[in-house]
């Protein structure tokens, strides 16, 4: 456009906004494949190259449009495109991508959908190709879904067309940058001091320790607490599907399933590295779910001299969890009788701490509880703390308190071998239980 012999830069009309953006987007792609800078240059180079090809362009746009146009370019080039501000909100613990249009997070526990939005399902298609390109993990007709993680250990899983009816789906599990410590879940309510010190004994005194919970319920994030009560001259071996624990001791070997190959070979499961683990002179083993029929080789690790190991995983409460247990090693394809089953269970795991999340969203340890035998071909569950529901408040908030049951548990004596002696109190005995006991001693 142009008056007389003087041009006029051209405004930005609202239908070019997408062209623009796509013409700039090719301009600096092909800068950087010219130039083959390496990573740490990656960022000066966009941020050169784009404000180059923007003035070539000629064009006179509102300056909140631009920084806008420059931030959506950097984040689909250096980033992960739309998905790039959720992923750096904090607050966010999770993004759900249900279609371009349709894209979700969970926000303080809360479910909520977002303003974001891709241009079409190839554009959903392109950030998953992105993600899981440089892990040498593939997808497509043949392979429709596909498990990954993020740089910074977030837990990615993406599933495509056919078996995606409506088109590429993705979702993200946030790794959160804040390492939680014991203190912290005090904090939030998730449980209380007495728990922890609980918790505590039971871990630095090599109880087996399972951890249930349903999707989203905050199992990892206890998983990676308690295992930071290991001590540091024990050797720990972590197996995972995708690698989230971050242990902070100097002696720990991550292992890390491996799916097939294009060729279809090559798979690595949880249960070949349970096997392995064995033969790497563990102090513990942690895993981070059991979902097979590695849940067998985990209990026969647990019964052979492998104590102080830790799972998680996938139940609604501490009984539930028994049953899935047992359903999980007779997936491992030998026939065994329940009642064998059931005793190996029992024998096996000591302690199981439910974790949920609850209506409001928040995360809480609702039950603690010891796995004390077998009656019959019962496995006996007894709860040691217990979380009580008195209401809800008028935001919605759950009301209630978490408490011991009054119960001690029957592995007392292997802790106070392993040198805790735990406080009455802890476990709801009133002063004047306390007293009366002393008078007895005496």
């Amino acid at each position: 456009m142009t008056t007389g012999n003087s041009p006029v830069a051209p405004s930005l009309a609202a239908p070019d906004y997408p062209k623009l953006k796509s013409y700039l987007i090719a301009v600096v792609v092909r800068e950087l494949e010219a130039l083959q800078p390496p990573p740490n240059q990656r960022a000066e180079i966009v941020s050169k190259s784009l404000a180059a090809a923007y003035s070539q362009a000629r064009l006179q746009i509102p300056d909140n449009i631009r920084q806008k146009l420059f931030q959506e370019i950097q984040n689909e080039i250096l980033g992960y495109g739309p998905l790039q501000p959720l992923l750096d909100d904090s607050e966010i613990s999770e993004v759900m991508v249900n279609g371009p249009r349709k894209v979700y997070v969970e926000k303080q526990g809360i479910l909520v959908k977002t303003p974001t939005v891709f241009d079409d399902n190839e554009h959903v298609q392109r950030l998953i190709d992105r993600i899981i390109l440089p892990l040498g993990r593939r997808v497509d007709a043949d392979s429709p879904m596909v498990d990954a993680r993020l740089p910074d250990g977030s837990r990615v899983n993406a599933i495509i067309p056919p078996v995606a009816i409506d088109g590429p789906s993705i979702t993200i599990r946030k790794f959160g940058k804040e390492k939680l410590s014991i203190s912290k879940l005090i904090e939030y309510g998730s449980l209380t001091t007495g728990m922890a010190e609980f918790l505590r004994a039971c871990v630095i005194g090599r109880l087996n320790i399972l951890i249930s919970g349903g999707t989203g319920s905050g199992k990892t994030t206890l998983l990676n607490v308690l295992s930071s009560f290991i001590p540091e001259n024990e050797r720990i071996v972590t197996i995972e599907d995708a690698a989230e624990l971050k242990l902070q001791q100097d002696h720990v070997v991550r292992l890390e399933t491996k799916v097939a190959s294009v060729e279809n070979r090559g798979t690595v499961s949880i249960r070949d590295l349970v096997r392995n683990s064995l033969r790497m002179r563990p102090d513990r083993i942690v895993v981070g779910e059991v979902r097979g029929g590695e849940a067998l080789d985990m209990l026969q690790a647990m019964n052979t001299g492998h104590d102080g190991s830790l799972t998680t995983i996938h139940a609604n409460s501490p009984r539930d969890a028994i049953s899935r247990l047992e359903t999980l090693v007779l997936m491992a394809g030998l026939d065994l009788p329940v009642k064998i089953v059931r005793q190996q269970v029992s024998s096996a795991i000591d302690l199981i701490i439910q974790q949920t999340r609850l209506r409001d969203g928040t995360r809480k340890v609702v039950v603690i509880s010891e796995v004390a035998g077998m009656e019959g071909e019962v496995v006996v569950l007894s709860d040691i703390f217990k979380f009580e529901q008195t209401g809800v408040d008028s935001s919605g908030k759950v009301i209630g308190h978490l408490k011991p049951t009054g119960i001690r548990p029957l592995f007392g004596p292997r802790l106070e071998a392993a040198g805790f002696k735990l406080s009455a109190e802890i476990f709801g005995a009133s002063a004047a239980d306390i007293l009366a006991a002393n008078r007895q001693r005496r």
